[in-house]
């Protein structure tokens, strides 16, 4: 419909005619569509390194993946020991790849892997290299549940009554708090974490916090439980310790 001038400024001052563009529903379902495209790329090259990384591995060592399987199912830290030091100076190495793979699973246990590690390479650097060693894989879990598993994060976390509270949470606390658990499963929280509002930074800042003291009396209790005979005094006052210092945080979250 056309408008003489005069017509068309009375209109314009009525407010009944709009020189806006109409709201198209097509150009949304369009932009919609461009965004779709977009994400599957993205998983489709993320999936596709992925897969190149695993089968590197497989190349370059055929029995990695059932080693690793066999050990993180029977927690055999003795067979774990013998196997990172089979590797000479390239065990550094091994331990990091077996650490981040264990957490990216979720679900397999790495507490025999934090002992391993104190015992090879020492208190000290075996923390370390636990504590970044776990930080890397909940990560890599975290953004592969976020960008492609999405919906297995929620089942897992619709099981859960806290985990799903846990779920309205978007800052990197409530991360640092379910990460300082030691042996929780890493799966349930990285799950609340890849569902929730939470930024990529705020999962990761709450992760290095809270690793921090889970892997530091994982690391140091699988040690002195080994060593129970020439260090039981300290493994005792490392778990009241512990045990204080946890109950005192509790009631103080309880307060609030």
């Amino acid at each position: 419909m056309t408008y003489s001038p005069g017509l068309l400024m009375m209109k314009l001052q009525a407010g009944n005619v709009s020189l806006l563009p109409e709201n198209r529903p097509g150009r949304n379902m369009n932009k919609q569509h461009v965004k779709q495209q977009s994400d599957a790329k993205i998983k489709l090259i993320i999936l596709a390194v992925i897969f190149f990384l695993f089968a590197l591995i497989y190349v370059i060592n055929p029995g990695f993946y059932r080693t690793m399987y066999y050990l993180s199912v029977n927690g055999d830290l003795n067979g774990t020991i013998s196997y990172l030091r089979s590797f000479g100076p390239y065990a550094v190495l091994v331990s990091i790849l077996l650490d981040v793979l264990v957490n990216v699973s979720g679900v397999l246990p790495s507490i025999f892997i934090s002992t391993a590690n104190a015992l090879v390479f020492g208190l000290f650097w075996g923390f370390i290299l636990s504590w970044l060693s776990e930080v890397i894989g909940v990560v890599i879990s975290f953004l592969l549940m976020r960008l492609m598993f999405r919906d297995l994060a929620r089942h897992l976390m619709e099981k859960n009554r806290l985990i799903r509270k846990m779920g309205t949470y978007d800052n990197w606390k409530i991360v640092a708090l379910s990460r300082m658990i030691p042996y929780l499963p890493n799966g349930l929280v990285t799950a609340v974490c890849a569902v929730s509002d939470i930024s990529f930074l705020h999962h990761l800042e709450g992760s290095l916090i809270g690793k921090f003291p889970s892997v530091f009396i994982e690391v140091f209790v699988g040690h002195d439980i080994v060593y129970y005979e020439t260090n039981g005094a300290r493994l005792l006052g490392l778990i009241i310790g512990v045990a204080v210092v946890y109950g005192l945080l509790w009631a103080w979250k309880r307060r609030r």
